[in-house]
């Protein structure tokens, strides 16, 4: 089943453009490496597979390429903050929680790289557990929806390289045999002028 995209927001500090980012799902949230198409991709494996289960991901085959620091990095900036602990395991849309802490606002709320980060101390496990549970109950994705998502498998470009060096040497030999055939219709074309005898075109 299709997620639909959220709306671009006019406002705010993400529609910067910087010449070293590319454009992620959102026009206003841009993340250096990602296309619009990998966002994409990162945020249906996340609905379907859950926050933080990186080696699923890259078990699935969705993304071929990327680390988890990578895609670790493109989910905090997904969900507008730094810390992704009380989403781990969770079946939730990221970007539907990233429009929520984009439009939060206060003097108690601090950003780095677009992203809210925790200004207090570090939150206790029961702390984390209790915010994970409430996230579930108001974000959650339904169950029948998150496990009808279907990831795509793209080809690894590593087996891409070795398929198409395969076919440049298929390639090759043939134009060595073209090559071949042409050097020995010249030669023989050669002796036909030395001896003067005509022989019919193929």
């Amino acid at each position: 089943m299709a997620i639909e995209a959220p709306r671009s927001m006019p406002t705010g500090q993400r529609n910067v453009v910087r010449s070293n980012d590319s454009a992620s799902l959102w026009n206003c949230t841009l993340s250096p490496g990602w296309t619009r198409s990998e966002v994409q991709v990162l945020r249906q494996a996340l609905i379907k597979l859950g926050i933080g289960n990186w080696m699923k991901i890259i078990e699935s085959e969705c993304l071929p390429g990327k680390t988890i620091a990578q895609m670790n990095l493109q989910t905090q900036r997904m969900l507008g903050q730094q810390s992704t602990a009380e989403f781990n395991g969770l079946h939730v849309d990221a970007l539907q929680i990233g429009q929520i802490n984009e439009m939060r606002q206060g003097p108690e709320i601090r950003r780095k790289n677009n992203c809210i980060v925790n200004t207090g101390g570090k939150l206790t496990r029961e702390e984390v557990e209790r915010r994970r549970k409430e996230h579930r109950a108001k974000f959650e994705v339904a169950e029948d929806v998150w496990t009808s998502i279907v990831l795509p498998r793209p080809d690894n470009p590593l087996v891409l390289l070795d398929r198409k060096r395969e076919e440049l040497k298929s390639l090759a030999k043939e134009l060595d045999d073209v090559v071949a055939r042409i050097a020995a219709i010249e030669q023989t074309e050669s002796l036909d002028q030395v001896t003067g005898t005509k022989r019919p075109r193929e």
